[in-house]
């Protein structure tokens, strides 16, 4: 899938924003693989790169919320005397669904890729941030911690080079969930209004363009609806495989 987005201009000749009324709502031939939509352009294209832009968003938010929440959990968890308060704004966050607080600020900021990237990357840093916190609170007491801090290591040492070293495997798994949810929750936006702006292609806007074509034109909803499915479902799997491989109360259990 990520190959097909990447090497798009070369899989396809049709540009995802080429109007063409006379091939309009065609049906799947070996010119247009996945037919035309009301405009006339080539709904192969316009899945591609519309995925495209899903995956540039689903990554962008993932490096965002590992940044954001990697620092929010490692004050919280490594100074005890800021975990209280910061927890409680946490715990204020998430009693909001995530798709819910995105709605609003993309509804406050406006459409756009950049603006959905920062909208869900708010929504999901303070679940990572509790992580984070959660990984740094079950390793900073160990025998190894005590000794760094008996032989004089900064807390900026001790942080990155032993605790955050040692909590990788936990943000990696949540990562790889972040990422099939965002880009669930960018179709979803776009599904609405508020997300990636038309005419940009985006797998959301596809679905909610086709609404008003369902019975006459079933594949423009189809198609980006398959794509959606496959995208998401791949990065689950990819989050419960990493979760197995890195979980070793997992592994002791086989």
């Amino acid at each position: 899938m990520s190959f097909l987005t990447i090497f798009a201009p070369v899989i396809t000749e049709f540009s995802p924003l080429e109007n063409n009324s006379r091939n309009r709502l065609q049906s799947p031939s070996l010119t247009h693989y996945m037919g035309t939509d009301e405009f006339g352009r080539d709904i192969f294209a316009r899945v591609l790169y519309g995925a495209r832009n899903s995956i540039q968003v689903g990554i962008s938010v993932v490096f965002l919320t590992i940044i954001f929440g990697g620092i929010v959990g490692i004050i919280a968890g490594y100074y005890s005397k800021l975990d209280n308060v910061i927890m409680r704004i946490l715990d204020g966050l998430m009693a909001f669904p995530g798709i819910i607080i995105a709605i609003s600020l993309a509804a406050i900021w406006g459409g756009g890729k950049y603006n959905i990237i920062i909208a869900l990357s708010f929504s999901y840093f303070p679940k990572m941030a509790r992580i984070v916190r959660s990984s740094i609170l079950s390793i900073k007491d160990l025998e190894y911690i005590e000794s760094a801090k008996a032989i004089g290591a900064s807390n900026s040492r001790i942080i990155f080079r032993h605790i955050l070293k040692n909590s990788i495997s936990p943000i990696m798994v949540q990562a790889s969930f972040n990422f099939a949810r965002a880009i669930l929750d960018e179709a979803a936006l776009s599904f609405l209004g508020v997300g990636i702006m038309p005419p940009n292609p985006s797998l959301g806007g596809m679905i909610s363009d086709a609404r008003s074509f369902l019975s006459v034109a079933p594949w423009i909803i189809t198609f980006p609806g398959i794509f959606i499915v496959i995208i998401v479902l791949s990065f689950n799997l990819i989050g419960d495989g990493l979760r197995d491989l890195l979980d070793p109360h997992l592994q002791n259990n086989y």
